[in-house]
């Protein structure tokens, strides 16, 4: 096979996107959580894990969360993923890690960019359903499961363990 038809073969293969995103914390247990501007509801601070740069899936959590946050943290170890199949868009594969325990003055030191995230705020593991709806949500709450029980990382299917 020449480059140019393995090149052509690889252009011809199925669209996956990723994402990767961190569960960060307070002493007291409650969740960091970012508002974006771009579409309605809450999120982890993450986002897109950046292929062309050949970036992996705890480099692209690591950069996102210091994008969003302005926290350059070393994240842990990885608690979930997740195959999340949705209309009109290619699957995503979200990858979830450990942001760990953030101290008040970290959390004091958070900076968000203006053109992209509305606020911040910490949240109960009971209002992660409210505030992180449908696969997001489920996919928190199996992370926090591995957290408190171990056994992890969790493979997920739209938040869900596979059948």
């Amino acid at each position: 096979m020449t480059t140019t038809d393995y090149a052509t073969y690889i252009a011809s293969l199925p669209r996956v996107l990723a994402g990767a995103g961190a569960l960060f914390r307070d002493s007291a247990g409650r969740i960091l959580v970012v508002e974006p501007d771009y579409r309605e509801g809450w999120a982890l601070p993450g986002g897109t894990i950046e292929s062309d740069t050949d970036e992996t899936p705890r480099q692209g959590a690591r950069r996102e969360t210091a994008e969003e946050i302005g926290l350059d943290v070393v994240l842990g170890p990885l608690l979930a993923v997740d195959w999340v199949l949705g209309p009109a868009r290619p699957p995503i594969v979200a990858y979830v890690y450990d942001g760990g325990v953030l101290s008040d003055e970290q959390f004091a030191a958070i900076r968000l960019p203006e053109d992209e995230l509305l606020s911040w705020k910490l949240i109960t593991p009971d209002e992660v359903a409210s505030h992180l709806p449908g696969s997001l949500g489920l996919r928190v709450l199996a992370a926090l499961d591995v957290l408190a029980h171990g056994g992890g990382p969790v493979e997920l299917e739209n938040g869900l363990p596979p059948r």
